[in-house]
């Protein structure tokens, strides 16, 4: 077989398990550019400018999206505002200057105009800039690591930025509960850490976690890499601490799986993106971690071995299956052409899967993972792979990943869509936007999370051109309104996606979104232009 003859083979004589291991690779740092649009509050309408991808030339307006943007009835920032926040915070913690990485997401696609950036140091604090602001109808954005991709955590006017990067403590991890209380500032890779020294990990793992934040992971329900072995955080978070736009502090903090006392009111900010308040504080079940992990990478020659990949993994890896990814040719050719310090395992495949696994028992897991990659190859299913439990053949593999969505915006326009769908349509809508965007599109490709249904979609152009937008919005949506799937998989709504909820949600549930909005935010200034019209 073909596997066995493209890889170094390394037998267990106490087991006579094969282990398959690849060369490592080396790896260097990267510098990306990014398309941006520009939102300006030339008060009362707030217009939208787009920039080529890296030249700073302008691209023509685009309405469709940013609708002129209508500044909310809220209070200018004056003089009086800004000493208040002084004597409150201190003057450290009040920002003026040098605002740009605050007004400016990740993607650089939205630019704020943000004056001012507060950043509190404890719950009480929030409450107090929160009641302040409030009363004076001053709207404000939360933003924690400002990783998220649909502009949900910048300022598209003039709101001031809300940082909660000084709460970022590990307040308790019980290693006998496995419960973890943090404060919402904390970065995720730090969490992290902090969990592993009493062998505990968080169930949740993100390309971005070494600067995102646990509690903007919460406000946006992000999903990650694990959610096949974990569940969504829904489920991981057992309590939360949340300001109202009032200032007042709503304890919802729990230390117990089991509490069904009264209405489970966590939810409402699970997700909820800093519409309904900001979350300060959290408790999170963290699963013990692994002894023994072990990924393979995998080359397919069509979907549908992909599908019955899949399926023999979930019956066949069970318990110890804890990631299942999927990367089409062009996906991945895209980060490698755009990052030469990446090694591909493998080449020449329509499809690649990357399946990991965690347990506690090393020989017993290598012979499964093992034992399922070779008769997926005597099926015919899977052409080639390597399978690895050395942890930095590992961490290769999984750069390759982690770097497949940052090489298809380098140097190009990417239209990302991050989207739901039933597994067995999951791959058609890439070839539908191959032949729907034609010429026009330089790269039209899928990757993601196949193991929970969210594919990611990126159609890349040289530069934005309406032409191609307009192929492309709204028909993606539409499509996966079709097959009733969701707009936004782990993503969240933010700015980017506020105009098509429609399609995912009816209007009697939005309705009732902004009657809680209303009752929750009765002036409307906690994240204003997000998620709701």
């Amino acid at each position: 077989m073909r596997f066995h003859q493209f890889l170094q083979v390394r037998r267990l004589a106490s087991a006579g398990a094969t282990t398959l291991i690849r060369r490592p690779t080396t790896g260097t740092a990267l510098a990306t550019t990014h398309p941006t649009i520009s939102t300006t509050t030339t008060a009362p309408i707030a217009t939208t400018v787009r920039t080529m991808a890296g030249s700073g030339a302008p691209i023509p307006e685009l309405t469709e999206i940013t609708d002129n943007v209508q500044r909310g009835n809220f209070a200018t920032l004056a003089d009086k505002d800004v000493a208040h926040f002084k004597q409150l915070l201190g003057m450290n913690f009040v920002l003026t200057e040098d605002l740009e990485g605050y007004n400016i997401c990740f993607l650089k696609r939205i630019r704020g105009n943000s004056k001012l950036v507060l950043k509190p140091g404890n719950t009480a604090e929030v409450a107090a800039i929160l009641r302040y602001c409030n009363e004076r109808r001053l709207a404000v954005v939360p933003q924690g690591g400002n990783t998220g991709l649909v502009g949900g955590s910048v300022p598209i006017c003039d709101e001031i930025v809300l940082s909660l990067a000084r709460l970022n403590k590990v307040l308790s991890v019980d290693e006998v509960t496995g419960i973890a209380v943090v404060e919402a500032g904390c970065i995720l890779e730090n969490f992290d850490l902090r969990a592993r020294e009493v062998g505990l990990t968080v169930p949740l793992d993100l390309g971005a976690k070494a600067s995102c934040h646990i509690g903007g992971n919460v406000s946006t329900n992000a999903g990650g890499v694990r959610v096949v072995r974990y569940g969504n955080l829904h489920g991981s978070v057992l309590g939360v601490e949340a300001v109202l736009a009032t200032g007042q502090v709503l304890d919802l903090m729990s230390n117990f799986k089991k509490d069904n006392t009264g209405y489970h009111m966590k939810h409402l900010f699970i997700g909820s993106e800093g519409t309904l308040g900001v979350v300060t504080k959290l408790s999170m079940l963290c699963p013990h971690s692994s002894k023994a992990v072990n990924v393979a990478f995998i080359g397919l020659n069509s979907f549908d071995d992909v599908l019955k990949t899949f399926v023999s993994a979930k019956r066949n890896l069970g318990e110890i299956l804890s990631s299942c990814e999927l990367i089409d040719e062009r996906a991945l050719n895209t980060a490698l052409q755009q990052f030469k310090f990446l090694n591909s395992p493998i080449s020449g495949f329509p499809f690649y899967m990357l399946i990991e696994t965690s347990g506690s028992n090393g020989v017993h897991d290598e012979e499964k993972i093992n034992q399922f990659i070779g008769d997926g190859m005597e099926r015919g299913e899977i052409q080639d792979g390597t399978v690895t439990g050395d942890p930095g053949k590992m961490q290769e593999i999984w750069k390759i990943r982690e770097m497949v969505p940052l090489g298809l915006i380098e140097k190009s326009f990417c239209f990302k869509y991050d989207i739901s769908l039933p597994l067995r349509d999951f791959y058609n809508i890439v070839d539908v936007m191959r032949e729907r965007c034609g010429p026009l599109a330089t790269v039209v490709c899928g990757y993601g999370h196949l193991g929970d249904s969210n594919l990611h979609l990126n159609v890349s152009c040289e530069e934005f051109n309406d032409e191609i937008y307009k192929r492309v919005e709204p028909f993606v949506y539409e499509y996966t309104s079709k097959l009733k799937g969701s707009i936004s998989a782990e993503h969240g709504i933010g700015f980017l996606k506020k105009d098509y909820l429609h399609y995912s949600k009816d209007a009697v549930a939005i309705g009732y979104m902004r009657d809680m909005k209303k009752l929750l935010d009765p002036n409307g200034i906690l994240n204003p232009y997000k998620v709701l019209n």
